[in-house]
């Protein structure tokens, strides 16, 4: 296990993870014999601490989001442990939307999912729409449609200004969240990941963009074919990422 920066020497732990394995099967055909067993995560150990951004990078497949889903409990674990203080909310999971509900009404029961109050969803309601920038410059009024009529950014807004807005978080999860939006929203979306941090929270993000690991994570975790080839700032990190990319060479773990 590695952890980074003053943050992680002097915060207390909101994740331990010690050698988790996590492997599922996939159905690739009808009949015996047609599934195939994918061990995701391999070996995996780290220690995350209140007050941290990570990001997570690495090839697609190389076992991100189902650490994140094992994370938030909704993947078993195979071998191996994870410990987590409080509730982790992995984004698009706790804010479950209904496509026939309009947007308004969307609002009030992804609130009451993440255990809001009626009151405490009235007191933010106005925060979460602005949020999600919905609103701005139409002439029509998104939140009285259906949800199944949003373009597919519209409803992932929506959802990350529901889990982002509606309350605080000892862990939030994200995946590919911040791919969402114009520029103006994915700048709110960075100064909400601030804030959650400096109300003593942890955020992981998943991101394609090592720019966007960059910008708004202190530390990155690298799998590769699930396992953790490197921990330690974001900036080593994504940049020994990339020249594995450009040129298929690796130093060794950190």
């Amino acid at each position: 296990m590695a952890d980074t920066g003053s943050t992680a020497r002097t915060a207390p732990p909101t994740v331990i993870a010690d050698r988790v394995h996590v492997s599922y099967t996939v159905r690739t055909g009808s009949g015996p014999g047609r599934d195939r067993r994918v061990h995701a995560v391999r070996g995996v150990g780290f220690i995350a601490r209140r007050g941290e951004a990570i990001g997570l990078i690495g090839s697609n497949g190389s076992g991100k989001s189902t650490l994140l889903k094992a994370i938030a409990g909704l993947q078993p674990v195979e071998s191996g442990t994870i410990h987590t203080q409080g509730r982790p909310t992995l984004l698009g999971v706790d804010a479950a939307l209904m496509g026939d509900l309009s947007g308004e009404r969307n609002v009030i029961l992804g609130g009451l999912a993440m255990g809001m109050t009626r009151s405490e969803i009235t007191a933010r309601y106005d925060d979460i729409v602005a949020f999600s920038g919905l609103t701005e410059g139409r002439d029509d009024d998104p939140l009285s449609r259906p949800l199944r009529t949003y373009s597919s950014g519209m409803g992932a807004r929506l959802r990350f200004a529901i889990s982002a807005t509606a309350r605080s978080h000892d862990v939030l999860l994200l995946d590919e969240a911040l791919a969402t939006g114009d520029a103006r929203f994915r700048r709110r979306s960075r100064r909400r990941i601030d804030e959650l941090r400096a109300a003593a929270g942890t955020v992981f993000l998943v991101a394609h963009a090592n720019a966007t690991i960059r910008e708004t994570c202190d530390r990155a975790l690298w799998l590769e074919a699930g396992t953790l080839r490197m921990d330690g700032p974001a900036e080593e990190v994504v940049a020994a990422y990339e020249e594995f990319t450009r040129t298929g060479a690796t130093k060794p773990n950190k």
